[in-house]
């Protein structure tokens, strides 16, 4: 039986509909009072459990063969990561856990909470003696859907200076998880998984704006700036500031790297940005009842 934590999210739901396609047996994490994809039906096992609740994760991964362990962005992150572990080594089944981290983790630079708190996780999981392997994927295209508003209005404007990234699509993170999850032979590995290629934010404003129809402007913000803008819109201090730092990283070219570890895992090429862009263009562009 495979556990899928972060199981309603934008991975975490792929991961679930891919290892059912598989004919796999799984159980899904959710949070107390979450509502669950009619989809599922009764072939998911759907488990009310809490990342700083450890009775309720030893409940959760009881009978565990596998765990795909997926947080969400939160300032314990990084214990509730090590919560997960934990919980697995109390099992006394030895079950495999694929720990969805970040690109960058094995580099670890400095200054970027995200990655430290992965980090964090990452150094409990080794040291248990579990087996293990990582995925570490870079930043969703999935993302850009989150600014159509601004995309619909012409301009992008994100504290990315001029680095270039090779963002990903969601839907290969989760294809590459489930062959992870159900395969053999990749104990011990960290996949880097990525885009087919790395383009600046002005680049990808261009394409953005070629699937809407009307030109998209870039605008490189101050780090600054932009912390003040999303704490303005109420957004958490620590995941904004978070993210400020997660694109400094992306404005130093850190992020710039492109693997084939996508298609090593699932044997298609990664989808590229300008056909998510041609596929999501109702989306972005706000066509009526999209």
């Amino acid at each position: 039986m495979i556990v899928v934590t972060g199981a309603t999210g934008t991975v975490g739901s792929e991961v679930v509909s891919g290892l059912l396609g598989r004919g796999e047996e799984v159980r899904a994490l959710v949070r107390a009072g979450s509502a669950v994809p009619a989809a599922w039906g009764p072939r998911v096992e759907a488990v009310a459990a809490d990342f700083a609740d450890p009775d309720s994760l030893d409940a959760a991964l009881a009978g565990a063969d596998a765990v795909y362990l997926l947080v969400a962005v939160h300032p314990e992150m990084g214990t509730h990561e090590k919560n997960v572990v934990d919980a697995a080594v109390r099992t006394g089944r030895r079950p495999r856990v694929v720990l969805h981290a970040a690109a960058g983790l094995g580099q670890r630079p400095d200054g970027v909470r995200f990655l430290a708190a992965h980090a964090a996780g990452f150094d409990r999981l080794a040291a248990t003696g579990l087996p293990w392997t990582v995925l570490a994927p870079n930043g969703f295209f999935q993302n850009f859907l989150g600014m159509a508003e601004a995309v619909r209005g012409g301009h992008l404007a994100l504290p990315g200076g001029t680095g270039a990234v090779s963002y990903v699509d969601a839907r290969d993170v989760a294809a590459a998880a489930v062959e992870v999850l159900t395969g053999d032979g990749h104990e011990g590995a960290v996949y880097t998984l990525t885009g087919p290629e790395a383009l600046s934010h002005e680049e990808i404003a261009g394409r953005l704006g070629a699937a809407v129809g009307h030109p998209v402007t870039y605008t490189a913000t101050e780090p600054d700036a932009a912390l003040a803008g999303m704490l303005a819109a109420d957004w958490d201090p620590w995941r904004a500031a978070g993210l400020v730092e997660l694109y400094g990283l992306y404005a130093a070219g850190g992020a710039a790297g492109v693997t084939s570890d996508v298609e090593k895992l699932t044997g298609g090429a990664a989808r590229s940005f300008t056909g998510f862009t041609a596929e999501f263009a109702g989306v972005l562009g706000g066509e009526p009842g999209r």
